[in-house]
């Protein structure tokens, strides 16, 4: 069994910050892929940032320069430190991690609320 449990969304104004984290315990061996999707009121499901085991990140366009996503050392948890958020960022953010028991297969949290107001 593996559970991914997020935290940190909320209500913030436009322009303020927001640390979302995540974790994953439970039967996962090794350091895996992870990362965070949104899903905006009206809007389709987006990969906002992810980091490989090795540390390699990639962020949606709409977000460089705003967001930052890290790894506390080489465990299966994360930091998504969002900067400077926009009523657009108000989304759903749901946490992932992948490969735990094969290639592509990801486990997924139950999501975490953020809205930016204007």
């Amino acid at each position: 069994q593996v559970q991914v449990v997020e935290s940190g969304g909320g209500l913030v104004q436009s322009g303020g910050s927001l640390r979302l984290s995540c974790a994953a315990s439970g039967s996962v061996f090794g350091t895996k892929p992870m990362g965070w999707y949104r899903s905006g009121p009206g809007s389709r499901r987006e990969l906002v940032a992810s980091i490989t085991g090795d540390g390699l990140t990639t962020y949606l366009d709409s977000v460089k320069g705003r967001a930052t996503i890290s790894r506390d050392g080489n465990k299966n948890t994360i930091v998504l430190q969002m900067n400077s958020l926009e009523p657009e960022d108000t989304a759903v953010y749901n946490c992932y991690i992948e490969g735990v028991v094969g290639i592509g297969h990801r486990y997924w949290g139950q999501g975490t609320q953020v809205t930016v107001s204007s």
